[in-house]
Parts: structure tokens; sequence; C-alpha cells
């Protein structure tokens, strides 16, 4: 019988249609995040997909067919098709049917838990060459086609279930500690202890590889770092960027027993290798000619452990050499698993599938990340910025919308409301980037800023000695500034939902004084980069956030804000215009249209 009470429609062609404004729509989001997709989110009603790799990834980490459909039909305003029963059941269950197992002489063979199954997928013409000595139970593999094998197999439809294990590698003796450098006790969370636990398995043939899937400032690192205590092992940490490497490092004496002499760093600056080495994928993917001189750095050490920071960022040629590495564990860090270049399929072939993953609201909730509120604030364009978009090509017009000369009045009335707070203002275009350090009177960190400077004015941003900075990609990832409340997007990589996950996950650590995170997106209104951004908001729409959209109303009339703004920062000049008119115009916060989530793509 049909229940008009549940909010959620499920079709025959596995697209699942949410009701936003039911009462029973967070359970049920909450539920489906588990092994669905969220495809589009309009205000009303989401839109969800439930894919092969989404039911493997569930099966992966022990959600079976039977709990899906459990799922559905607790939350389903109608009867669940019988052939989406059948689909979930029929693509999870191929999570195990083939497995790579070792003998007890040490060959790893592709097994299969039906021989017909076995005899089907080994005629396959991109499986064929992978396969040596046919067995009675199975086919011998060539230790260097492990990885290879695993994603032809996953392109024609079948996870390969690795048990295959892993080489222990040198042995290193690196423990927690139990109190840090700075004395503060080290205690994991209790989510930060499952994960580890569950990546790790027992120490049986089914751990040491996967994806742990952690909201930014949920303590990923100290995550890589127990699963390093619990291995014991030599390490070799991939990450974005030497920033990132430097944290690492820092985190790795502060909290672990290793010394001084146990960690190097592998980047342009550094080139040491240590028992524990932190490299960046930028080094990695130099080419000298059509080579890649420093790939042997994977393959050099006998690491036990590779771990990936951010690992949805991996460049495909570190894919490659990846796929000859799968006799050593790895560990996949990561805040989303969206990759814009829809290769998520080898990050679950050659890293793992994904082994944890809990929802960002959950976290806020339990208050291990901050409370956040997400803004996008609509500017229009100018009567001649109007004429130069409508005449530009197409691969214009998104810089045109990008680097509209409102959004600098903008920024300016956001920082006068949240004078007391730590904001970051990010975006992508270094001229735009440069207009809005000066009129701020902030600092400016792009990827030309050298690395001890960009330390430097980091630290004084941490210690609030300056309370703006302006930043350019190079902080999407792996910048600790725990005290950053306040986020002002100017502009971004077109509809890249991963980089909207990372740049609010700029503000999530928990703030000391309580305050709460404010997200705001500016975006030039009816444009291509309005479209954009409806795509950008994806992700968070399906960890439970809601943009709240407006129109930005300058508070105080740009001719007045000029006419002031001769010799000082136009923020200055911009404060002492509004004292003087206090007739202005209200904040953005007066000017609210209905909170509604993001538009519907098409």
């Amino acid at each position: 019988m049909p229940r008009p009470e549940n909010p959620l429609i499920v079709q025959s062609d596995r697209t699942l249609l949410l009701e936003v404004d039911n009462p029973n729509y967070p359970a049920a989001r909450d539920a489906l995040a588990r092994f669905a997709e969220l495809v589009k989110s309009p205000e009303h009603v989401h839109t969800y997909r439930i894919s092969p790799l989404s039911l493997w990834n569930a099966a992966s980490a022990g959600h079976g067919a039977d709990e899906i459909v459990a799922a559905l039909k607790e939350h389903a305003k109608y009867a669940v098709p019988d052939v989406v029963i059948s689909d979930i059941r029929d693509f999870t269950n191929r999570y195990g049917k083939l497995r790579l197992e070792r003998t007890l002489q040490g060959d790893l063979l592709l097994c299969a838990t039906e021989p017909l199954l076995l005899r089907e997928v080994s005629g396959l013409k991109s499986v064929t060459p992978l396969l040596g000595e046919k067995r009675p139970e199975g086919y011998v593999i060539p230790l260097m086609s492990r990885g290879l094998l695993k994603q032809a197999l996953l392109k024609h439809g079948y996870p390969v279930e690795d048990r295959g294990g892993f080489t222990t590698g040198v042995a290193l003796d690196i423990c927690l500690r139990d109190v840090t450098l700075a004395g503060l006790p080290l205690v994991l969370r209790p989510y930060q202890r499952e994960a580890v636990d569950i990546f790790a398995a027992g120490g049986g043939a089914q751990g040491g590889h996967g994806v742990i899937v952690l909201p930014c400032g949920a303590g990923k690192t100290l995550v890589g770092m127990a699963v390093m205590a619990q291995v014991k092992t030599q390490t070799l940490i991939l990450v974005t960027n030497v920033t990132s490497a430097r944290q690492w490092r820092q985190e790795l004496l502060d909290k672990t027993t290793l010394s001084q002499n146990d960690v190097g760093e592998y980047h342009g600056k550094s080139k040491l290798v240590r028992p524990v080495t932190i490299a960046t994928y930028q080094i990695l993917t130099t080419k000298k000619g059509e080579t890649f001189p420093h790939f042997d750095l994977m393959t050099r050490a006998d690491w036990g452990l590779i771990v990936y920071d951010e690992v949805h960022l991996l460049p495909a040629p570190v894919f490659r050499i990846t796929s000859e590495v799968q006799a050593r564990r790895r560990l996949g860090l990561t805040a989303t698993l969206v990759r814009e270049d829809n290769k998520e399929g080898d990050v679950f072939a050659l890293i793992g599938p994904k082994r944890y993953d809990v929802p960002w609201k959950e976290m806020e909730a339990q208050g291990y990340v901050a409370e956040a509120s997400c803004y996008e604030l609509r500017l229009p364009l100018s009567p001649e910025k109007r004429l130069a978009y409508a005449v530009a090509e197409q691969k214009d017009r998104f810089r045109i919308a990008s680097e509209n000369p409102d959004k600098l009045r903008a920024v300016v009335d956001l920082c006068d409301n949240h004078r007391e707070d730590l904001v970051l203002v990010i975006g992508q275009y270094l001229d735009q980037l440069h207009a809005l350090a000066t009129a701020l009177d902030a600092p400016l960190i792009t990827g030309e800023t050298p690395q001890q400077q960009r330390e430097h004015l980091f630290a004084q941003f941490r210690h609030g000695e300056c309370k703006r900075m302006v930043v350019s990609k190079v902080a999407n990832f792996s910048i600790d500034l725990p005290d950053a409340n306040v986020c002002i997007q100017v502009s971004g990589t077109f509809g890249s939902r991963q980089e909207e996950a990372q740049r609010l996950g700029r503000i999530l650590r928990p703030k000391k004084s309580g305050k709460q995170a404010t997200f705001y997106s500016l975006v030039t209104k009816d444009t291509v980069e309005q479209q954009f951004a409806m795509n950008r908001q994806l992700f968070l729409t399906e960890q439970g956030y809601r943009y709240y959209i407006e129109d930005w109303l300058p508070k105080v009339p740009v001719e007045t804000v000029i006419a002031t703004t001769q010799e000082q920062p136009l923020l200055a000049a911009h404060q002492e215009a509004l004292a003087a008119h206090p007739e202005a115009l209200p904040t953005h916060r007066g000017a609210v249209l209905e909170a509604i989530p993001t538009e519907d793509l098409n």
C-alpha cells in the first residue's frame, strides 16, 4: 500500500526522488548516502542514482543487498520496483565473486565462486593477456598484473575482492604519543579508532587497502598516523603540496615517537628519503623527456604502507605506477570521493574500496566539526560587462562572470559584517585576487608566494595578527587554519564539486570560541557561472547542507565608496563612507530571499 507520509520514490531505472520538505527527509538522505549518488538538487525534490560502483562501495563497507533493499522499502512512498531489487542484488552480490587469493606456495590466484564466471572473464580481450598459468582453482596472476587486472575486470562490471595480502615492508617502531610535545593529551576519537580498525580488518587478508572518507577538519591526518602506528612499517606519504608535506612532518614529530632523522621530505626543495618519506604528487609527475624520473621513489625503498592524502586528486600518472605497487598496503584519505574526471573506479580498483565514511552533518551534530551556514550571493553584471559577456566566446564567458567587479564591493561588505572574525577570501584569478588584497589591505598567498613567506603569513593568521587573508587555489587543500570561521569564495574551477567541499572544509574545524562557520559563494546571476554553481553544490547538499540563495545589495552606493577611496584601502574607505551615510542600504541579510537549496541544473 502507498505510504504518502514517506519521502522517497524509487523508479525502475534506479533513480530515486527524495522530497526535501518531508519531515523524514534527513533520515532517508542519510540512508541513501551509503549506497546511492546525488545527481541534482533542486528546491523540493533531490534526485539520486544507484550505480554499480556505489553498490560495490557499499558492499565493501559491509552493507549487503538485504540491508539496502530494506532501507529503500522503509523510506519509499510506493512499492520498490522488482527490477530495482533484482539489480541491487545482482550488482551487490558481484562483489566477492571474483577474488585474488594467495596460495600456500605464495602464488597469486584469480579465483571465482562460480567456475563458469571464471571461464567467462578469462576470455575477455583486455583480461586474457594478464592471466598466467591455469590451475584447477584459478589462474596464476603475475605480480605486475595485479592492479591492471582489477582495473580491467571492473570496467567489465566485475569488481575483484583483493585478498592477496601485502608485503610487510621494513619494520619501523612507531607509536602514537599519549601526550603531544605541547603537553596535550592525545586520544583518538571513537570514529577515528573505528576507521583504523576497519581499515586494518583485524590484520586479516581483507585489510590493508582502501579509502577512509572523513570531513575536512575531522582529523584524517591523525587516522593516517594511527594506521602507521598499527602496521609499524616504513611508510611513503603522498601529498598535494609542500605546505601539506611540512604539516604532515610537524604532526608526525608532535604526535608520534618518530625522531627528526626518521622523517624526510621529497619535493622540489628537498630530496631526503627516510624511513617515513613525504613526497608531493607534483614531484612524482614531473617529466624528463618521456619518463617520470622520480617514479622509482615508490619502489626504491621497501615501503610497507603508502598513504595517499587527498586521494580524490590522484593524478593519472600516479594511478599508473600505483597499479604496479599492489603488493604494498595502500591507504587513501579524502573528504570526498568525487572526481571530476569520473575515475572513481580507478580509485576503487587501485587504492581500494571505500572502507569508512561518516556524513558531515552527523559529525557536526556530534561537535567534531563546526556548524556551518552556506550562502550563495547573486550579483548582477553592469551594462558594460553584460555587453562584453553577450558578445564573448563561450570559453571566455565564465571568466567575465567570475571577475565581475561588483564582487569586490560584496567582499568588502562581508568583511565589514565580520569584523571580529577570521576571514579567508579564496579565488581563481590572480588579477582579481591582487585587487581584493589591495582593497582589504590583506596579505595575498598564491602559487608564486615563497614557501617560507606562506608559512609566516599562515602563522600570523592563526595567531590573529591579521584577520583577513586572500588566497588562491593553493589553499584548497591541507591548510591548517583552525580558527578561520568565514570563507568567501569569489571564483572557482567551473563546476567542481570537490573544490566546493574542500573550500568549505577550510573553516570546519571546531572553534575554541564556539563560533559558527559561514561560507559565502559569490556568483554572477543569469550567467554560466550560476549554472556551474548549481553543480558545485551537489556534494554539500548530499552531506545535508542547505544553501541560502540571496540577491546581494551594497551597503553603500559605489560612487560614495569610490569618492572616499583615494589614499586608503577600500575596506577603510567603505567603513568611513558607511559612517557618513547611515541611510545606506542594508546588508545582504536584509535582502534575504526565501531560503532554498540549490536550483535544478535542468
